[in-house]
């Protein structure tokens, strides 16, 4: 379901070309992204995502932790 979140990743880069256009300088990074939507990401102007299940799998379930551990 990557495709889901191109409208947002969409939104994010114009936000930030907003953002230069007021600050008069570039802004030269777009953060968004992870392992399961990175190629949409990418696609619409990411330099920074988040790639720790793809590189590494999935989390294993931490145990429950009683208080004062």
């Amino acid at each position: 379901m990557p495709e889901k979140a191109r409208p947002y990743f969409q939104r994010l880069r114009e936000l930030k070309g907003q953002c230069e256009k007021i600050l008069g300088a570039p802004l030269p990074h777009l953060s968004m992204g992870m392992s399961g939507d990175f190629e949409v990401a990418i696609e619409e102007g990411a330099t920074m995502v988040r790639l720790g299940t793809a590189l590494f799998g999935p989390r294993s379930k931490a145990k429950p932790r009683a208080l004062g551990d």
